[in-house]
């Protein structure tokens, strides 16, 4: 006769992709000696010191991952990488596992698994996902104090807003909420452009290297046009002098991807648009030429401002 499992217990174990703590399983009405028999029969099997597996067969990822959450205790919860493959942020969730549990809890050390201890770890966890995990604006700045570069750092906030999984604003409050945080004026300014539009980290330094040190007017980011039915987006649209400077942080294109930016390049000439477009080498390693080259289209285009020079080596003032 087949062991009665409470429906409760399957229950839970089912929301825990299958794996159940002993403690839970105990709290659900299960006896420790019909645990014991569903190990030794190997119906259950044994995942980590008191988690178990309610099936058999390989465990996938999560359910591992479920497996380290219920070792580390109640309050524990998925951070950094580990978070961010679990919002879709990146596909490589690196080869630790990163959790976050308060600073007054004392989990034992578990291989493999970083374990990050602070002050605020119940209020920057997620209110409803399973399994448990930072709330996406504390993962990005997680992950951006933790970046090797400052670029690095960006990139995690432009990727999440990007997705639409946050916004600058929650990045913002999250980020005034931490008594210390490694790059945080550089990051304020950051969130300042994606609210203007700017969605990588070239067009960031486009807009911090090129159009504000040399006096440039101020570009609409991401311009809505449509064209032939379909909307499209533009990197940096100058609406008064109808000038377009698109942005590719791309090494190599492939063919296809090249021949749509002509057409598109093409279709804004019929709407009177003249488009220049800059690589990564061009905005970060000679932004002042850039500058000078934007200048002239726009004053062609009738721009009647001044640029100036951003430094005494700027190439724009000779």
């Amino acid at each position: 006769m087949r062991t009665a499992i409470p429906d409760t217990c399957r229950d839970l174990a089912g929301r825990q992709r299958g794996v159940i703590g002993r403690q839970q399983a105990l709290s659900t009405g299960i006896r420790p000696d019909v645990i014991d028999g569903l190990l030794r029969t190997g119906r259950w099997q044994r995942l980590d010191q008191g988690v178990y597996a309610a099936f058999t067969g390989e465990p996938c990822r999560e359910a591992r991952l479920w497996a380290v959450l219920l070792r580390a205790g109640p309050d524990a919860a998925f951070s950094h990488r580990t978070a961010a493959a679990l919002f879709g942020l990146t596909a490589d969730p690196g080869a630790a596992i990163h959790i976050v549990v308060p600073r007054d809890s004392r989990p034992r050390r578990i291989p493999g698994v970083v374990i990050h201890r602070v002050e605020r770890a119940r209020d920057t966890r997620h209110p409803a996902l399973l399994p448990p995990r930072t709330r996406v604006e504390e993962t990005v700045l997680d992950l951006a104090a933790t970046a090797r570069s400052l670029d690095d750092a960006f990139g995690w906030i432009f990727r999440a807003t990007g997705q639409w999984l946050t916004s600058a604003e929650r990045v913002r409050r999250a980020l005034a909420a931490r008594q210390r945080m490694r790059w945080r004026a550089e990051l304020a300014v950051c969130l300042d452009d994606v609210d203007e539009g700017v969605r990588s980290n070239l067009e960031h330094r486009y807009v911090g290297q090129v159009e504000r040190p040399h006096g440039l007017p101020r570009a609409v980011r991401q311009a809505r046009v449509i064209r032939y039915g379909r909307v499209s987006y533009l990197d940096n649209l100058y609406e008064d002098y109808l000038v377009c400077v698109e942005l590719d942080g791309r090494a190599a294109h492939p063919s296809g991807e090249r021949w749509r930016d002509y057409r598109r390049d093409n279709a804004g000439a019929e709407d009177g648009i003249i488009t220049l477009r800059y690589g990564w080498s061009d905005v970060t390693g000679q932004p002042c030429r850039a500058a000078a080259q934007v200048a002239g289209v726009l004053r062609q285009r009738g721009w009647k401002g001044t640029s100036c020079s951003c430094g005494s080596r700027c190439s724009l003032s000779r």
